[in-house]
């Protein structure tokens, strides 16, 4: 059996999860989330825990048993604590600003990269070269998280450039000087 799939998921307090045929909707503080589950899953409500269940010993349903599992437990945990990400910025005269849902950086091209914020993602700047994009979705989270780091990748020489805050970054060296070859 699947570790991760035969886990119970705790539901916390303010948070109210509703299983309708293949569609499990949590709704917490901050907000409502709603995926479809595989019909080769089964999910269940009982003593403020959900279970999840696979109908065979099958080798995709074992993978999709904890697949599904961990599905809903970051939408449990997204509509009560929330998600973010943390993204740095590192170069001579790289910054970032936000105003209202528009995030605007200065990356070192001849233009500024702006970048409106969907429905449940808020952006927010703690200072000038640190960027934090929140919400309730853990995909929507890192998914808009990995596209402001593809704007201005880090480039190996120096490290400038838009990174993770926890990300381990290796700086290459550069060029030997031409030594005694003749």
């Amino acid at each position: 059996m699947s570790r991760i799939g035969k886990m119970p998921i705790n539901i916390p307090n303010g948070v109210k999860v509703d299983i309708n045929d293949n569609v499990v909707t949590v709704t917490g503080p901050l907000g409502t989330l709603s995926r479809v589950i595989d019909k080769r899953i089964t999910v269940k409500e009982e003593n403020n825990q959900v279970i999840v269940s696979r109908s065979s010993e099958e080798a995709l349903d074992k993978s999709m048993h904890g697949l599904y599992r961990a599905l809903i437990n970051n939408m449990v945990t997204g509509v009560s604590k929330g998600f973010k990400k943390t993204l740095i910025i590192s170069g001579v005269g790289y910054r970032a600003t936000v105003s209202g849902n528009k995030l605007t950086m200065n990356l070192g091209y001849s233009h500024p990269v702006e970048i409106t914020a969907p429905a449940g993602i808020k952006f927010e700047t703690k200072d000038a070269n640190t960027i934090i994009v929140s919400g309730i979705s853990n995909d929507e989270v890192g998914q808009i998280a990995a596209k402001i780091r593809d704007f201005r990748p880090v480039e190996p020489y120096h490290l400038y450039g838009v990174h993770y805050e926890n990300e381990r970054l290796i700086k290459k060296e550069g060029k030997k000087a031409a030594g005694g070859k003749k």
